[in-house]
């Protein structure tokens, strides 16, 4: 018998800090904690548990997948406004203040050729504020791979400023 209590005590906190990095809302990622833990316990038979997968590592990827699902469905509801807001001078001069800052913008064009893995273990670490120990966890991995891949992504997007100067 599953203690569904037990699960959420043990990995509430990291599962809506993880979708806390991804989401940067807290109410939707209280949504998405509330769902992940839904999902896995409807789904708990299925969990690898011989040893080759982490439970916490289970739960981020049901956590990720629900999130990219929610994304899809935010970007297909943006589509529909984006006519409608096009017109609009608020917006536009929203938008044109936002995109002033060229250091923002040129780090996220830089971060966006990163490989997905290295722009998440980026994300997770700047934006989300997880520990080297959280991030390791994520992957599957150990705190000190993720320091070392964090500290790799940083040179290598050092490396790309450097060469866009040139």
């Amino acid at each position: 018998m599953v203690n569904t209590e037990k699960i959420y005590e043990d990995y509430g906190k990291f599962i809506f800090r993880y979708l806390l990095t991804l989401t940067k809302n807290e109410q939707l990622s209280e949504e998405l904690t509330q769902e992940t833990f839904y999902q896995a316990l409807k789904s708990i038979d299925h969990f690898d548990n011989n040893g080759q997968a982490k439970f916490s590592t289970w739960l981020c990827q049901i956590a990720k997948n629900l999130w990219l699902q929610e994304l899809n469905h935010h970007q297909k509801r943006a589509q529909l406004n984006e006519s409608l807001l096009a017109d609009d001078p608020i917006t536009n001069n929203l938008e044109e203040t936002f995109f002033k800052n060229e250091a923002k913008i040129a780090f996220f064009k830089r971060a966006h050729h990163l490989s997905d893995k290295h722009r998440e273990i980026l994300y997770l670490r700047l934006l989300g504020n997880l520990s080297f120990r959280e991030i390791g966890a994520v992957f599957g991995e150990t705190e000190n791979w993720a320091r070392v891949t964090f500290y790799r992504v940083k040179q290598q997007l050092r490396k790309d400023e450097t060469d866009n100067e040139s």
